[in-house]
């Protein structure tokens, strides 16, 4: 049973290639550049990306469980559909799928209804699939890092709602599992959603406030601008993506990352162990720096 891991280099697939690696998976890893695939032994490395058609299509011969990871990218519709399609194809019926926490409630945010259209067809198609809907990455805030450290600034505008942000190794480790479950199975699995989420519910005040006890000095939460927020990605990335951003950050302000009752505690028990907090963030961010 072979195990395909797309975004295999990305900072959630990399890490998913490594826990199936430590529990004796049998694991094809798709990556665009085989230089940047630094993977355990016995992994199997196939070049391509999901609109390379036969690159895909040779990757999934002979795979039983399919990861399905797409990047935020103008056509991430179109990749979803056309490795569903291949997948269905190659005869793959198992699939774990990282969408994103209120796909269904952030529908103006265009890679949130991307992800949303993806959920509906994997549905629709007769997949056996868990779908993975991840909250706020806490790992997002490594691209502020320096901002926090040097200008005593939190400059995310997540607003006073509240984000249950959660740690990409939580997010791999669980869609590991899942991965395991599934391929392992005698027959089809019931179609499931998993919310991933954080032990902690953080406003904007709250995430000042823990880097302010791990640096030992005052750290500000830099507000709501969302405006300015979109004009400073985009000296960072193309205009449409700091748009979908600001987008998102404005669903932040107004509808937060709230998770379900019950999440956390389905997590930990998932786990077996306590999930990784904000603080355990920061402080490590603060150390490697």
């Amino acid at each position: 049973m072979t195990i395909l891991v797309t975004g295999a280099t990305g900072s959630i697939g990399r890490h998913v290639v490594a826990q199936l690696a430590a529990r004796g998976a049998d694991i094809r890893a798709l990556v665009r550049n085989p230089a940047k695939a630094d993977f355990p032994a016995g992994v199997d490395v196939v070049q391509g990306d999901l609109l390379d058609v036969d690159s895909l299509r040779h990757a999934l011969q002979g795979a039983s469980t399919l990861f399905l990871l797409n990047a935020v990218v103008p056509d991430e519709f179109t990749q979803a559909l056309v490795a569903l399609n291949l997948a269905r194809e190659a005869g793959v019926e198992r699939i774990v799928y990282l969408s994103v926490i209120h796909s269904d409630v952030y529908v103006n945010v265009p890679h949130f209804a991307g992800k949303f259209g993806a959920e509906r067809m994997i549905e629709r198609m007769g997949f056996g699939a868990t779908i993975l809907r991840p909250a706020y990455f806490m790992h997002n805030d490594l691209m502020v890092r320096d901002v926090v450290l040097n200008h005593g600034v939190y400059p995310m505008p997540i607003g006073g709602k509240g984000l249950a942000m959660v740690d990409a190794r939580d997010i791999a480790e669980v869609a590991a599992i899942e991965l395991l479950r599934r391929d392992r199975a005698a027959g089809p699995l019931p179609h499931d959603r998993i919310n991933l989420v954080g032990p902690d519910t953080l406003t904007g005040a709250d995430v000042a406030a823990i880097w302010s006890e791990v640096l030992h000095r005052p750290v500000a939460y830099g507000g709501n601008d969302t405006a300015g927020f979109e004009r400073n990605l985009r000296q960072a990335m193309p205009a449409w993506m700091a748009y979908d951003m600001r987008l998102m950050s404005e669903r932040f302000l107004t509808d937060g990352m709230i998770p379900e009752p019950g999440d956390a505690a389905r997590l930990t028990a998932l786990l077996g162990r306590p999930l990784r907090s904000y603080r355990d963030f920061a402080a490590e961010a603060a150390a490697s720096a």
